[in-house]
């Protein structure tokens, strides 16, 4: 089988990959398609995401789709040629935090494409990959397998707005038009939220917000710097900001803006070293700030709405590479100016 492999920073090649053997209760999956993340981009750009470099060679990607090739002889309810949506967490199910119904704290977590461990766990921009049996979700035969790609980072937008509480008739600001931040907006307004914001820095994303995610306003913070200054009076406040940019002056700029008593959800992965806040305003205004990591049981929330058409993940998609031009859609997904989220045609509809 054929994978993208990143070796360190500007080093992405596509090689062999051994996918291994089946156990009892794994599951032999064709990945169909593989959306490419922030994530792979820090992988590829600079070797590393956060605290994590690439230490040995790594199949990168996570938000993938496909369909069913071979199951273990424990497998219940799946056989060969199902499409599935393909969850790229595995969590141990046994430490605390799994038996509290929050996995995506889990402290053995193997998540696809994370340097996080070594050995690395590879990830999922390969023609065929093993998973956990639990990983699997079957879907109708007709499920678009390109949308249903977008099903992981649906489920951190909707893991965040969770974290979020009660969004019916609250005022709403995503900062950061990304593929996360965009998908983030679309979820808090599918909760109810009654007036949504969004921020970005390229006038590209911010149309995409606009135009097809359904925000009712947006805000270019680098050509509009004193854009926030109408939301800075207590009538035209923010209930709850969702920071999705990772970036710290976009979380310093939401303190003057969210309302005594409102709620900041952290979900963009922030750069490495320490992130100040102004702690006396945290504690004056009573503003809670919370974490938002991953997603739990909100991955099969995603691929039901993606399926029933609740959510329409189409305003991301920006086209499809085959995998071995995966270096160019790798050169082209940094440019947010002209692209939302590409993606890598790695083995294509199943028949």
């Amino acid at each position: 089988m054929l994978a993208a492999i990143c070796h360190g920073a500007r080093d992405l090649r596509i090689e062999e990959f051994d996918p291994g053997e089946l156990a009892p209760d794994e599951v032999l999956v064709n990945v169909a398609y593989g959306g490419i993340c922030g994530s792979d981009l820090h992988y590829f750009q600079r070797g590393g995401v956060g605290d994590f470099s690439i230490q040995e060679p790594m199949v990168l990607g996570h938000e993938i789709s496909g369909s069913v090739a071979a199951i273990g002889s424990a497998v219940e309810n799946l056989e060969p040629g199902m499409r599935a949506a393909l969850d790229p967490s595995r969590p141990c199910l046994s430490c605390r935090y799994c038996r509290a119904g929050r996995s995506n704290l889990c402290v053995n977590m193997r998540f696809l494409g994370s340097a996080a461990r070594m050995p690395h766990v590879q990830g999922g921009f390969a023609q065929a990959l093993i998973l956990r049996q639990d990983q699997v979700i079957p879907v109708p035969d007709d499920t678009d397998l390109l949308a249903l790609s977008v099903a992981e980072p649906l489920s951190v937008g909707l893991h965040a707005v969770k974290r979020a509480g009660n969004l019916q008739g609250k005022r709403v600001i995503v900062t950061g038009s990304g593929p996360i931040g965009l998908l983030t907006a679309r979820s808090a307004i599918q909760a109810g939220a009654a007036y949504v914001v969004s921020t970005d820095i390229e006038d590209a994303a911010l149309a995409v917000a606009r135009e097809q995610i359904g925000v009712d306003e947006t805000v270019n913070v680098q050509s509009e710097p004193d854009g926030f200054a109408r939301f800075q009076d207590d009538e035209t406040q923010f209930d709850v900001a969702l920071e999705a940019s990772g970036a710290p002056q976009a979380l310093h700029s939401l303190f003057s803006v969210l309302r005594r008593g409102g709620r900041i959800v952290q979900l963009g992965m922030m750069p490495p070293g320490e992130t100040s806040l102004p702690i006396n305003m945290v504690q004056t205004r009573e503003i809670e700030l919370v974490g938002a990591f991953r997603a739990h049981d909100e991955f099969r929330s995603a691929v039901e709405m993606i399926v029933s058409g609740k959510i329409d993940v189409s305003p991301i998609l920006s086209g499809t590479y085959p995998l071995d031009r995966a270096g160019d859609a790798f050169d082209l997904a940094g440019d947010r100016s002209k692209v939302v989220k590409l993606h890598l045609a790695i083995a294509g509809e199943p028949a």
